[in-house]
């Protein structure tokens, strides 16, 4: 049965250990990052050999946003620019050309990373930006205006669904407020629960017919006090799945990151005890990883259905000539020349 886990691997080529591992622990998917990618074939090739390791056709992850978040080489995908550029677009230009950038962007990410035989993208990141926060945001974010944020998220996942590729909303609940960078500590978010409903809940609620979600390691001290969202019942229960609406498959950030405490196989327990229904980890350390497999079992049926139902959404990209799309993109672009690169 499919493990309800998501694994990195080491290196540009998959070893035997990998390959073993993977054969056996059976996993959901997997996620790539730049130690993987050298060449288009070589990508290609890694892909098929992830595949190939399971007997089936799994999803393959990657964080391509564009700005600095992308794990794609300039020699495999243009520079792209980071998100809060079409936030610049609606200062200028309105709200309608902003979506209409947008859904052209996500289409240009999704022909980037289907060519290469990756389909599902980590993105649009709807964290609302906040003022004074820490700036693992920071561009990375559309804008300040909740509906603004929501706008542009939905034009940007209906890009990447035209291009083949399934989109991941993240990081609920919000991770716009945070004041640490949960790569390297936990984050305590300490503002009232009605400010997040008004605020950082909004894109969430409003994008919560998409089917991924990624959860934020940060602990909300309105909703939970003591145990990030990732790993709260509370959180998942009441505001993700209550409050915002999100019935799609919930996985983790990644579980390597040291916002979160606790062996590994600890951490994919607690996780998975709180309702996330698929645990992330990136790194593709062996031992981490046979420590998350010890913690996690398989998709509940329920959850497999909806998977089987969402990755028959993986369909053939829109025809469409990509040099006219990026010639049109180019054009939008080249009128914010701090973005050009």
């Amino acid at each position: 049965m499919v493990s309800a886990a998501i694994y990195g691997c080491q290196g540009s080529v998959l070893n035997a250990e990998e390959h073993a591992f993977f054969r056996d622990a059976d996993p959901w998917g997997f996620i790539l990052f730049r130690r993987n990618i050298e060449t288009a074939d070589q990508v290609i090739a890694l892909c098929a050999a992830l595949r190939e390791s399971i007997g089936r056709n799994a999803p393959i992850l990657i964080d391509h946003e564009g700005g600095r978040v992308t794990r794609l080489s300039p020699e495999l995908a243009p520079p792209r620019p980071p998100a809060a550029l079409l936030g610049e677009i609606v200062s200028r230009q309105g709200l309608p050309a902003a979506e209409g950038a947008a859904r052209l962007f996500g289409r240009l990410l999704a022909h980037d990373c289907r060519r290469l035989g990756i389909d599902v993208d980590c993105v649009p990141m709807v964290d609302v930006r906040q003022s004074g926060a820490h700036d693992i945001v920071g561009d990375r974010a559309f804008a300040e205006d909740p509906i603004v944020v929501a706008k542009l998220g939905a034009a940007l996942a209906a890009g990447l669904e035209a291009g083949g590729v399934l989109p991941v909303v993240k990081h609920i609940p919000g991770h716009g407020r945070a004041m640490a960078d949960s790569h390297h500590e936990l984050p305590r978010v300490g503002c009232a629960h009605d400010i997040l409903s008004d605020v950082d809940f909004v894109p969430f609620k409003l994008l919560n017919q998409l089917p991924l979600g990624m959860t934020a390691h940060i602990v909300y001290e309105a909703l939970d006090p003591e145990r990030p969202a990732t790993c709260s019942p509370k959180v998942i229960e009441e505001s993700v799945r209550g409050e915002i609406g999100f019935q799609g498959l919930l996985m983790t950030d990644d579980l390597s990151m040291k916002a979160l405490s606790g062996d590994y196989r600890e951490r994919a327990e607690r996780a998975l005890a709180a309702g996330c229904d698929l645990i992330l980890h990136c790194n593709g350390k062996m031992d981490e990883m046979q420590g998350v497999a010890a913690g996690t079992g398989p998709l509940a049926p329920a959850r497999q259905a909806l998977s089987d139902e969402i990755l028959r959404g993986r369909k053939a990209p829109e025809m469409s000539r990509i040099d006219d799309l990026e010639a049109e993109f180019g054009d939008i672009v080249s009128a914010y020349g701090r973005w050009d690169a």
